[in-house]
């Protein structure tokens, strides 16, 4: 049994278009040793209503990057055909600007990291949570 601590991670998405959670993005992990390794797709998940991802893949031994990719095309095109439904105010939005996000940042092992999205139509932003 190794004794090596392992570095985790967690996500959620909101989009502050609605400042509201962002539910059922598909968020997908992977991981590299070394700045120079190839990527491992570790699986993915996809948000919950509360916008995260409670079922994230543990990370493996030795893993020193992460990549988390968010599918966010298929969520604004879900969004406008609601919209359009509900005959909402049309919005100046022309589908999804940023089809994806990718964000990769370097771990350290034992160490939690929570990476909340903060999303809308024409921008995103992120940062490191607790």
């Amino acid at each position: 049994m190794s004794t090596f601590a392992t570095a985790s991670v967690s996500t959620h998405i909101l989009d502050t278009s609605v400042g509201r959670p962002a539910a059922d993005v598909a968020v997908s992990l992977a991981a590299r040793s070394g700045g120079e390794a190839d990527w491992v797709t570790l699986g993915g998940s996809a948000t919950d209503a509360d916008g995260r991802c409670k079922d994230l893949p543990a990370l493996p031994e030795g893993t020193t990057h992460v990549r988390l990719d968010f599918e966010t095309e298929p969520y604004f095109t879900a969004k406008k055909q609601a919209e359009a439904q509900q005959d909402a105010p049309r919005v100046r939005d022309s589908g999804a600007f940023f089809p994806e996000v990718a964000i990769t940042f370097a771990v350290t092992p034992g160490e939690h990291y929570h990476v909340p999205l903060l999303l809308n139509p024409f921008g995103y932003s992120v940062y490191r949570g607790s």
